[in-house]
C-alpha cells in the first residue's frame, strides 16, 4: 500500500457557450435597407450638388473637343479656391434663358480687367494674339447680328468665353462677358460614349 497522497480530481471548467443574437425580425430588416438606400440617396444628392455634377452636351459649339450629346462630367467646387481661367471649360447658364439649352458648355478666353479684340479672325487678348490649337484653325470672327464691338474691356467678376467651333458657336461675341455667378464648374471628363471616355482638354 503507498503512503503518497490522493491526488484529487480534475474538474473541468464548463465551456462557455457563446450567445447568438437573436434573429432580426422582418421588420427590422425591411427598415434597414430603407435607411441604407435613403443614406445611399443623400449622399448622392451632397456629391451632386456640391461636388461632381454630370452634364450632357446640348449643343455642337465645342466640337470636335466634345461631340454633340456627350455626357461629361463638372468639377463644382474648384472655384471655391480659384476664379476660372483660360483656358478652362466651363458649365454655364444660358444667358439667352433658352429652355431648350439651360445650361452651355464654353472655353474661358479670358477674365476681368483684360481687353479682347478680335482681327484677322484671330484672338487678342492684352494686344497679344492666342495660340488656340482647340479651334483647329477656325477663323474667329464678330458674330452677325450681334451689337457686341470690339476691342472689348471684360468687367471685373465676369469672364469671356467662346466655344472651339468658332463658325458655329453662338457665345460672348452674341451675348457679351458672362457673370462668374453663372459658372457651375470645370468640366474636366467625357463619361459616356464609351469611345470618347476620357479627360477634357
Amino acid at each position: 500500500m503507498s503512503d503518497s497522497p490522493v491526488q484529487p480530481a480534475k474538474v473541468k471548467k464548463p465551456r462557455k457557450v457563446k450567445e447568438q443574437a437573436p434573429p432580426r425580425s422582418a421588420t427590422w430588416q425591411v427598415v434597414e435597407f430603407i435607411l441604407t438606400i435613403a443614406v445611399a440617396f443623400l449622399v448622392a444628392q451632397a456629391v451632386r450638388t456640391w461636388v461632381i455634377q454630370p452634364y450632357v452636351v446640348p449643343t455642337g459649339s465645342m466640337l470636335p473637343t466634345i461631340q454633340l450629346h456627350d455626357q461629361v462630367l463638372a468639377n463644382k467646387f474648384i472655384f471655391n479656391f480659384r476664379t476660372p481661367a483660360r483656358p478652362d471649360i466651363v458649365v454655364l447658364d444660358n444667358p439667352d434663358h433658352d429652355p431648350q439649352a439651360d445650361t452651355l458648355i464654353k472655353r474661358v478666353i479670358g477674365v476681368g480687367g483684360q481687353t479682347l479684340d478680335l482681327k484677322d479672325g484671330k484672338v487678342y487678348l492684352d494686344g497679344k494674339a492666342l495660340d488656340e490649337p482647340y479651334t483647329y484653325g477656325q477663323p474667329t470672327d464678330p458674330l452677325m447680328g450681334s451689337r457686341q464691338t470690339f476691342p472689348v474691356k471684360i468687367p471685373v467678376g465676369y469672364i469671356w468665353v467662346m466655344g472651339d467651333n468658332r463658325t458655329q458657336s453662338q457665345d460672348s461675341r452674341w451675348f457679351g462677358p458672362v457673370k462668374l455667378s453663372a459658372i457651375h464648374g470645370r468640366a474636366f471628363f467625357t463619361y459616356w460614349p464609351l469611345s470618347r471616355f476620357g479627360t477634357l482638354k
